[in-house]
């Protein structure tokens, strides 16, 4: 697990970006109070998904509106079709870590 940033620094409802080692990704607090943490990068469209909106576990694309569903990465809302990958995600006193080993098994 590597740290990526303190939990204060991510509010309820909002998404960072932050990279490790190369890889991109979306540092959500979801609606529900949990922490999730995706690749940052649609699988429709390769934009990030960190410029998108939070709503409970989703995170929505702001290019064309497709929906992942963050505790899987499945995709909830067209026009994506395939998942992105999604990365455990720890709080430890205060601070989020992630591993690069995806849970859902999606590589990129």
């Amino acid at each position: 697990m590597i740290r990526i940033c303190s939990t204060e620094d991510v509010p309820k409802g909002t998404v960072i970006r932050a990279e490790v080692d190369g890889t991109p990704l979306a540092l959500v607090h979801g609606s529900d109070g949990g922490f999730y943490a995706a690749y940052d990068e649609c699988s429709h469209a390769a934009v990030a998904l960190s410029e998108g909106e939070v709503e409970g576990c989703t995170l929505e694309c702001w290019l064309h509106g497709s929906r992942f569903d963050l505790r899987t990465g499945e995709p909830t809302g067209l026009p994506a079709t395939e998942p992105v990958p999604v990365y455990p995600v720890e709080v430890r006193d205060g601070d989020i870590y992630v591993s690069l080993t995806p849970s859902n098994g999606v590589t990129r």
